[in-house]
């Protein structure tokens, strides 16, 4: 009768266990990117009783030890994907992890909530561990301290568009916006002369910044109205007051000389850009780090590396949704997209792939086998008591 109740004790500490690992896993339903567990169960030794001398050709006895809880199996399935429009949140669709670092130790995790810290780091949520980046094949934290502006680019380039009319003997064009090497900006005119008098499709043109001509030259275009070759563009040296003097060039490649009711060359382009300052932070599908800046540049910064395993059981649960390398495995590194590892999907989490309703049902059954369980130490415990009023009779 005693190796009954012990029997039972087995069961009712193994389904404690159980219910254990359902409670955790339920308590985690709405932690991001966590991955629930299963908790293994196996029968425990058992002792054979035969009966005669050639005991290898005989049915004899064997009688059970119980049961006990075994290894927790880590379920590493996709979790579903909650867009949250924060720009720096990122979950991976397929295989891989984030790669952490915190106290000189490599953590993995599929929790992609990140933000910039006062350091220009980008950091883990919940605990500002660093995130790493992959540069020529090494990991490296991502830091964008150097990047939070962009100096001045001066203009080197103006392009022009559209048309000078056959019948406009003049034509003026103001606001031309040229940046200087210190990002300030200036507004350039062009006084255009029709010239097709004394040389067939050629106009004249004079450069200005308010009263002050510049420069001054001519472009001439071809019986088809197209800009002559070589005479399609035109450069000089722009030195702005206090700022370093750059060549800029006037390029009517774009433009077209016909026979219109009225000119309207326009300006399509300049490459000059001011002084930037960051002013957004976003991560893309390939996990570059994309930095938008207040001039209206964007730049692509930093490539967020991702790990992956050939033994994911070696992986073990650490907390703050993160695991670390317990066991043998080989290890794949590289970025996003690439290799068997996982694109992106940005302004968003990946959320528990913890399934309620097969943890309920789990639950029920845990439930069931810890009650059986109790009454079987119970039915073993009356029978004792009864042999013992047995015995007390005689």
């Amino acid at each position: 009768m005693l190796d009954t109740i012990y029997i039972g004790m087995s069961g009712l500490t193994s389904f404690s266990k159980g219910l254990s690992n359902i409670s955790n896993n339920v308590a985690n339903l709405n932690t991001t990117g966590f991955k629930g567990s299963d908790l293994q169960f196996s029968d425990l030794y058992y002792q054979h009783q035969y009966a005669g001398s050639n005991a290898e050709y005989l049915v004899g006895l064997t009688k059970g030890s119980g049961v006990t809880a075994g290894a927790s199996a880590t379920k590493f399935t996709q979790g579903e994907f909650r867009q949250t429009g924060n720009d720096l949140d990122a979950a991976i669709d397929g295989n891989g992890f984030f790669i952490l670092q915190s106290g000189g130790k490599l953590y993995y995790t599929r929790a992609g909530q990140f933000q910039i810290d006062g350091e220009g780091r980008l950091v883990a949520g919940s605990d500002d561990a660093a995130v790493m980046g992959l540069v020529n094949g090494a990991i490296r934290e991502i830091n964008i301290s150097g990047s939070r502006s962009v100096p001045a680019k001066a203009t080197t380039e103006i392009r022009f568009a559209n048309t000078l009319s056959l019948n406009s003997p003049t034509y003026e064009l103001t606001n031309i916006t040229a940046i200087d090497s210190l990002g300030s900006q200036h507004q350039l005119t062009l006084n255009f002369v029709n010239d097709t008098v004394n040389n067939p499709g050629r106009w004249t043109f004079r450069v200005l910044e308010g009263t002050t001509e510049l420069a001054n030259g001519s472009v001439t275009y071809n019986a088809s109205g197209s800009p002559v070759s070589g005479s399609d563009t035109f450069s000089f040296t722009y030195a702005p007051a206090g700022a370093l003097p750059n060549q800029l060039t006037l390029n009517f490649s774009g433009t077209t000389f016909l026979s219109s009711s009225s000119s309207s060359l326009q300006v399509s382009s300049q490459n000059g850009v001011a002084a930037g300052f960051l002013t957004k932070t976003t991560i893309d599908q390939d996990g570059f780090l994309v930095l938008t800046y207040s001039n209206g540049q964007s730049v692509k910064s930093n490539q967020l590396a991702l790990a992956d395993f050939q033994n994911l059981s070696a992986l073990q649960s650490v907390g703050s949704n993160r695991f670390e390398i317990f066991g043998q495995t080989k290890q794949i590194l590289s970025t996003p997209g690439s290799l068997s590892l996982g694109k992106l999907r940005v302004s968003g989490i990946e959320l528990s792939n913890v399934d309620l309703a097969r943890e309920f049902s789990e639950l029920i059954i845990v439930q069931r086998a810890y009650q059986a369980s109790s009454q079987v130490i119970s039915a073993a415990n009356e029978m004792m008591q009864q042999l013992g009023e047995i015995r007390g009779r005689r």
